[in-house]
């Protein structure tokens, strides 16, 4: 039977001054929200939805490509149009780097991807020195050469994650930090504490290459500085991840 023959759809307003296409895809985003087309649902086919609203594919298309800059559907050539799946990952900022994962040997990465019942995998991997930023050496006290570790993290396959740690050449050449494994719980099992910054923002041409991204999902861009137990910052991660793989939780004190 054809989803739209149950009524999931409704009629245009031929009275409204909302243009067409747009109306269709407000429709199409009730129907989602509301979980009438659930994560991974097909869409009703361009064919189905020309004859439903008695309107041109090229109508229906502009609503799928609204609804696709959303980031709340992706294209599949020759399969059709589904719902993206919610983001699988949650990230609590409070548990990530709690010790007792460090004492098992676990990264934070690794935690969250057990969490969510995925499979974690790292490559790109690349440790090299190199001149710091102006940011970069900012953040570390007017460091002037680092030690930049880069790696790119998957999900059961896909890329959710870029990082690049940068570490004063003083405490990291020559120690195991520098090599590709840098032991049991990465560089965090090594450190105190830490501040974050995080903002959204729509990915760079070359962090949708590298993170496989469909067209109109934005990233999280979170810088992460390390201190040590004296209060010296002695590391910078910069992160960029597909907003569509995670959700942010946090816990707050009361006040």
């Amino acid at each position: 039977m054809s989803p739209l023959s149950s009524g999931l759809l409704g009629d245009l307003d031929p009275t409204s001054d909302r243009a067409v296409f747009r109306q269709i895809a407000d429709q199409l985003r009730e129907a989602i929200d509301r979980g009438r087309f659930r994560e991974g649902e097909k869409l009703p086919s361009e064919a189905e939805l020309v004859e439903h609203y008695g309107v041109s594919r090229m109508t229906v298309r502009n609503s799928f490509s609204v609804l696709t800059g959303e980031g709340l559907v992706h294209a599949e050539h020759g399969k059709g149009v589904f719902v993206r799946p919610r983001p699988p990952v949650r990230r609590l900022a409070s548990d990530r780097f709690a010790r007792r994962h460090r004492e098992q040997g676990k990264s934070a990465f690794i935690v969250e991807a057990d969490a969510a019942g995925s499979h974690p995998q790292v490559d790109s991997l690349e440790v090299k020195e190199e001149k710091a930023s102006q940011d970069v050496s900012t953040r570390l006290g007017s460091v002037r050469r680092v030690l930049a570790r880069r790696r790119r993290y998957l999900l059961d396959g896909r890329p959710v994650e870029f990082a690049t740690s940068y570490l004063p050449l003083d405490i990291a050449r020559g120690t195991q930090i520098a090599e590709p494994n840098p032991g049991p719980g990465g560089i965090y099992a090594r450190l105190d504490h830490f501040e974050e910054e995080i903002r959204a923002r729509m990915p760079s041409p070359s962090e949708v290459k590298t993170l496989h991204l469909a067209a109109g999902v934005p990233v999280i861009h979170l810088v992460r500085t390390a201190f040590d137990t004296e209060g010296r910052a002695v590391e910078v991660c910069d992160t960029v991840m597909a907003a569509d793989a995670y959700v942010l939780s946090y816990q707050l004190p009361a006040t």
